[in-house]
């Protein structure tokens, strides 16, 4: 496996995209348990389920984007197929709970997937600028 390197913090990209993943699954942790408080269990599970959709559609799409290449065309055709590979594994999830999980907390489903959504971009950049500082 070849470690490739973020030009600008230094990081290889498995340790990018696993603090990446790390970060969205604790802010989908924080909206589980806030939502279980507020509103109960069903709440908490649409949380997990939108959370979790983003979480996974990430997690693949880390796996194609972290194909090696030395051609700037091919790195940009696998970013572009991981961010479609992503869109296309979240809304087949989503399309999967809203069928089969019937006491679906839409609010819930929502905030999770938007908290898992914000802190990839969020960690991305934080772990840009601490390892810039360093």
């Amino acid at each position: 496996m070849t470690e490739e390197r973020n030009s600008t913090s230094g990081l290889d990209s498995n340790e990018v995209f696993s603090k990446m993943l790390q970060w969205q699954l604790s802010a989908t942790l924080a909206v589980i348990i806030i939502a279980l408080i507020v509103s109960g269990m069903h709440a908490a599970i649409s949380a997990l389920a939108g959370g979790l959709a983003v979480t996974v559609g990430a997690y693949f799409a880390s796996k194609i984007a972290q194909r090696s290449s030395k051609e700037a065309a091919t790195v940009l055709v696998n970013l572009l197929k991981a961010e479609a590979v992503k869109i296309v594994i979240i809304v087949v999830l989503l399309f999967i709970t809203f069928k089969v999980y019937r006491q679906l907390v839409p609010f819930a489903l929502i905030a999770g997937l938007a908290a898992a959504a914000l802190f990839s971009g969020a960690a991305m950049s934080k772990l840009d600028r601490t390892e810039l500082e360093i």
